[in-house]
């Protein structure tokens, strides 16, 4: 006999896939909006470095939990990472809406390593949206051994996107006008 809550899984699919679509495109539109007559928000990007690297942080205290038998608090751990990620993605959308980009003004080989870990990030990031919203149904679903299968994907790809921002941020900080 299926639980209510496994009744409801093709719906929360329905509602991951809208999900995952709508973030990027919404983030892409807003990212071409100014907003007139207001100040750069130009205190926010190490804001928003540090709510990545802490994310990567409590992702890897969250393994150790789940490791460590300790349930609830990986549970904990792995909500609060997804509330971090929308305010990072919040503070993100208000900085861009705010200010303009920063080019990068590196030269060399480094300017080549900082493109290629802004792109995978970039496209790892949007990648991880759909990744983060499954692993966590799936546990919500209480389809723990589905979780665990693609909680194996999700984590090495949503430590990358967290960690790789935290770098970002490092490279193109100098570039930063304040």
């Amino acid at each position: 006999m299926e639980s209510s809550l496994q009744k409801n899984a093709p719906n929360l699919n329905r509602w991951i896939n809208i999900i995952s679509i709508a973030i990027p495109v919404v983030v892409a539109i807003l990212f071409g909006v100014r907003l007139p007559n207001v100040e750069p928000l130009s205190f926010l990007p190490p804001i928003y470095a540090g709510i990545n690297g802490l994310t990567a942080v409590l992702l890897l205290v969250a393994l150790w939990a789940i490791r460590s038998g300790k349930r609830a608090l990986h549970q904990n751990l792995m909500t609060t990472c997804i509330v971090l990620s929308l305010l990072f993605l919040l503070m993100y959308v208000a900085y861009h809406m705010t200010s303009d980009s920063t080019p990068y003004g590196g030269e060399g080989w480094v300017r080549y390593l900082y493109y290629a870990i802004l792109i995978s990030h970039i496209l790892l990031s949007i990648a991880v949206i759909p990744l983060v919203l499954r692993t966590y149904a799936r546990a919500y679903l209480k389809d723990f051994a589905a979780h665990r299968k693609i909680a194996r994907i999700t984590f090495p790809v949503w430590l990358y996107v967290a960690v790789t921002g935290v770098i970002v941020y490092l490279m193109i900080s100098p570039y930063y006008v304040y």
